[in-house]
């Protein structure tokens, strides 16, 4: 695997910052954003999930990144049901609701290959050499 030296660069970033592009766009619907709660619950936990992978990186340590991968995945899963609310509400089109579901879905299945990528790794990062 290729040497990444900034979290900017790792695929399951950038795929988080595109889930919390989307979700910007549903929040700020009319009758979306008047659901103050729900609207900072999944604009929270969509921003967590990004931000846990960057934090985890950030901490140069295989051990903690997995850490805070495991956190981000959680977050996925919250961002997840938060969204199917969302359409329960009427907030979002069914077509919406598939397209972010489906980032969702997927940027779990990506954390949870890379934290077993880095499970296995000889590779542990300069905290634990």
């Amino acid at each position: 695997m290729a040497t990444i030296n900034n979290f900017e660069d790792l695929e399951i970033w950038k795929l988080a910052r595109d889930i919390c592009k989307d979700i910007f766009v549903v929040i700020n619907y009319s009758a979306f954003r008047k659901d103050f709660g729900l609207v900072r619950q999944i604009n929270d936990s969509s921003g967590s999930i990004m931000d846990n992978i960057a934090e985890g990186f950030e901490r140069e340590g295989n051990k903690e990144f997995v850490q805070f991968l495991s956190v981000s995945k959680g977050s996925c899963g919250e961002c997840r049901s938060q969204l199917v609310r969302a359409l329960d509400r009427h907030y979002i089109t069914e077509e919406e609701f598939n397209t972010i579901y489906a980032k969702l879905t997927d940027e779990g299945v990506k954390i949870k290959n890379f934290m077993n990528y880095l499970k296995n790794s000889n590779m542990k990062g300069y905290k634990y050499k």
